[in-house]
């Protein structure tokens, strides 16, 4: 199980490198040392055949011979001078000469190979060993010895290195450890903390994670973090309020639906009214009233999340638009506000009559409403242009224009336009939902201190993305 988590992984990783880092320093070593070792024969030797050099008359006692060569840990030792080989100390060979090293010549891969032989035979090979006497006294020496030595002293030295490697490799390891545990592991530790106690309860803004950390990454993970986790809250609190609206909607549903149809009945025989004006406008309200019937029955199925069943029809959408532009003049009263239309009188799409209503009545009215605020006389221009496939349905003012604080989250639901001081924040997000699901798009092409532009696009055949 620790090798499951991340600094147990890291522990067995460094373990894994320092011993191998260890190896590749241990082989060169034992072939350095086997050099230095084979060498150090060759000087024992070279000083032991001194003795001879300097009686070379007298014959030297076999008893001090065999402790030269005791001394120099050799066989035999030959000393080549002046183009003469001559054998100065020799002993009884127990075998035949197995292997010849010449240490004038051999590379660095020859003797690593060399050294590694050593250490896989039994050590019991006779060698003879070639190499250059010192301080020029002679042209070449060379022994006959026993590796047994060589094998005995090459494994010591190994032993000693893997055990000051393996002491090395364990306090490294630990010591990284310990590092990674305080510098990694631990922030990442809280990041996890941080993510499951958010999970807990992920409406708590006390329980979003606050960025402390100083290594630049881990930091930029914790801000990360928190930017999804507000992002989450947000999105969750807003569904809340929504499926609270659902609610509230639910309940008055009823008791609206009611009131709108008493209100249908009382109005219904004004249109034989004597009076022109009253016979007029009876229609007209009506309509309203049969409208908001529905518009009540639609902001329910948007708190619910359902897409509100499209009606689509071939309809003029200029006497649409009129329709729309004389309800907006009659609620404007006493406000300066001008209200223009201008199209083609033909201009005829495949749309759903009310929904396309409601958003042009939306577009209107939040001019109007951002107009009237200003308490100066103001303009609403209403347009119809024709596209290859498309209608576009432009909808300026002159009025004082979006706070660029809200721009960027315009079409959000339950955000404030800065535009009308009553708006519910609901408006150009329906109205948005509407025209997509007409395959059509909303959008704010220009804002500024002197107005602003709404576009609606809208397909001539009703390619929507929803069929009745």
């Amino acid at each position: 199980m620790v090798f499951r988590t991340l600094s147990g992984r890291f522990l067995l990783l460094t373990l894994a490198f320092v011993v191998l880092a260890e190896v590749l320093i241990l082989v060169p070593s034992l072939a350095r040392f086997r050099v230095d070792f084979l060498q150090d024969r060759l000087e024992r030797s070279q000083m032991a055949s001194l003795a001879l050099l300097t009686t070379p008359t007298v014959m030297i006692d076999d008893n001090l011979e065999a402790e030269l060569l005791a001394n120099a840990g050799v066989l035999n030792v030959a000393l080549k001078r002046d183009q003469t080989r001559e054998l100065f100390l020799s002993s009884p060979v127990p075998g035949p000469i197995e292997e010849t090293f010449d240490m004038r010549i051999s590379s660095w891969p020859q003797l690593t190979w060399d050294a590694m032989k050593v250490l896989w035979l039994d050590g019991t090979r006779i060698i003879r060993v070639v190499g250059e006497p010192v301080r020029n006294a002679g042209e070449m020496i060379d022994v006959i010895m026993d590796e047994s030595t060589l094998r005995t002293a090459m494994l010591n030295f190994g032993r000693n290195i893997l055990v000051l490697s393996a002491v090395i490799s364990i306090a490294t390891s630990l010591l990284l450890f310990l590092a990674v545990q305080y510098l990694m592991v631990r922030p990442i530790n809280r990041l996890t903390r941080g993510m499951l106690l958010y999970a807990e309860q992920p409406e708590d803004a006390s329980r979003v994670i606050t960025p402390r950390e100083g290594v630049t990454e881990l930091h930029e993970a914790e801000r990360a973090l928190q930017s999804m986790q507000t992002q989450l809250k947000d999105s969750l609190l807003q569904k809340d309020r929504l499926a609270n609206l659902g609610q509230a909607v639910s309940d008055i549903n009823h008791d609206l639906r009611g009131i709108l149809g008493i209100a249908t009945l009382l109005v219904d025989p004004l249109k034989e009214s004597s009076d022109p004006d009253v016979s007029r406008n009876a229609p007209r309200l009506v309509r309203s009233l049969s409208r908001a019937e529905r518009f009540c029955e639609s902001m329910l199925q948007y708190a619910k999340g359902e897409e509100p069943p499209l009606q689509l029809q071939d309809v003029n959408l200029m006497d649409l638009l009129e329709d729309v532009v004389e309800g907006e003049r009659l609620a404007a009263g006493t406000a300066m506000v001008k209200i223009v239309l201008d199209g083609p009188k033909s201009a005829s799409a495949r749309i759903d009559k009310e929904q396309i209503h409601r958003v042009a009545a939306n577009l209107i009215r939040n001019a109007r409403e951002a107009l009237a605020g200003t308490g100066h006389p103001g303009r609403i221009a209403v347009g119809v242009t024709e596209r290859a496939d498309s209608w576009s349905l432009t909808f300026s003012d002159d009025g004082p224009g979006i706070p660029s604080s809200v721009r960027e989250r315009l079409f959000v639901p339950f955000i404030s336009r800065g535009r009308s001081k009553d708006g519910t924040g609901l408006g150009l997000a329906i109205s948005r939902e509407l025209v997509r699901g007409h395959g059509g798009v909303l959008e704010l092409l220009e804002t500024s201190e002197s107005g602003s532009i709404f576009r609606v696009s809208l397909p001539k055949t009703g390619n929507c993305l929803q069929d009745t």
